[in-house]
């Protein structure tokens, strides 16, 4: 009964989203479009990645940081993976930006993770050496995940990480760039497992649903929340040796601005725990359809009651 009620209110937000956003849209004329700042001055600069979750939720902080405190954000987005969005923050081109603690620990510092718990824990000593700190985690973990079509998985009898490397060899693997050099990626994955794929092609988040879903590849590394993931039905393997370590999402930021605008804390902070795994890629979902990142991330604070309007 639980399930089903979780279901049931799930598709309700969607609804009320879908709703909203054709609203908006049909009043919108002139879009943001990602990778494009805001002009004028603002008091301090907000980044993200270059993949639709970590643009939606940057318009998220964005918005709560100039509606509970005034100050105003320039929005720079859709910088780049990992080290170029990292580098931006060292070097104070964006004060603040999405990030989820595994990549922080293991990416950045090349340490080692833990439970959820103590890569959280971590991840805070580690970015306070740099004069960074990483507030309250947003609800939700996002690992990477490797994923096949439900034919390929009953094709081949797959349901787990170990399935997969033993019929490998006859697999191309599709993935994000900066998936196929990370060290808490395919290469200590390809270790842990001894993956061997015939071939393992870099490419854009979004050409490789569309080539899995064609059948023109294998496997996909994927997102735990994304939307593709559902829209087109993909099977997730099971890490069944728990290579992947947590991912939870939240924003890094640096410590001056902190200092010098203590309201920002508050202001993030109360999208602390306000996002589910379901949540986020029913988000992720609604971009994957045509609505823009900005009004998804705007209308779901609003239905939650962060924000008034």
């Amino acid at each position: 009964m639980k399930n089903t009620k979780k279901s049931a209110a799930s598709r309700i937000l969607t609804l009320l989203l879908l709703v909203s956003l054709t609203v908006s849209l049909n009043g919108c004329t002139n879009p943001q479009s990602p990778g494009v700042s805001s002009s004028g001055p603002a008091d301090l600069v907000i980044g993200s990645k270059n993949f639709t979750e970590n643009i939606i939720l940057a318009h998220m902080m964005a918005d709560l940081i100039e509606d509970r405190t005034g100050l105003s954000v320039k929005r720079t987005l859709n910088l780049g993976g990992s080290s170029v969005t990292w580098k931006a923050l060292q070097n104070n081109d964006i004060q603040l930006y999405p990030d989820y603690t595994g990549t922080i620990v293991a990416n950045y510092y090349l340490e080692e993770t833990g439970s959820a718990e103590e890569t959280l824990k971590r991840t805070r000593e580690l970015v306070a050496q740099d004069g960074l700190e990483f507030l309250e985690p947003i609800g939700f973990n996002n690992s990477y995940a490797l994923a096949v079509t439900q034919d390929t998985a009953a094709k081949y009898g797959l349901r787990t990480y170990s399935d997969l490397a033993k019929v490998s060899e006859n697999m191309e693997l599709g993935a994000e760039f900066e998936f196929t050099d990370r060290p808490d990626t395919y290469p200590g994955l390809k270790e842990l497992y001894h993956m061997n794929f015939k071939r393992v092609k870099g490419m854009d988040q979004g050409i490789k649903y569309r080539l899995i879903a064609q059948n023109d590849l294998d496997v996909a590394s994927a997102y735990t929340t994304d939307g593709q993931v559902k829209v087109n039905n993909l099977f997730v393997l099971k890490d069944d040796k728990g290579f992947f370590p947590p991912y939870d999402a939240g924003a890094i930021v640096r410590s001056d601005l902190l200092k010098k605008y203590p309201e920002v804390r508050e202001a993030l902070n109360a999208l602390g725990g306000q996002i589910n795994e379901e949540n986020m890629q029913e988000l992720n979902a609604l971009v994957d359809e045509g609505y823009r990142e900005d009004l998804v991330a705007r209308e779901y604070l609003v239905k939650t009651g962060l924000l008034n309007k």
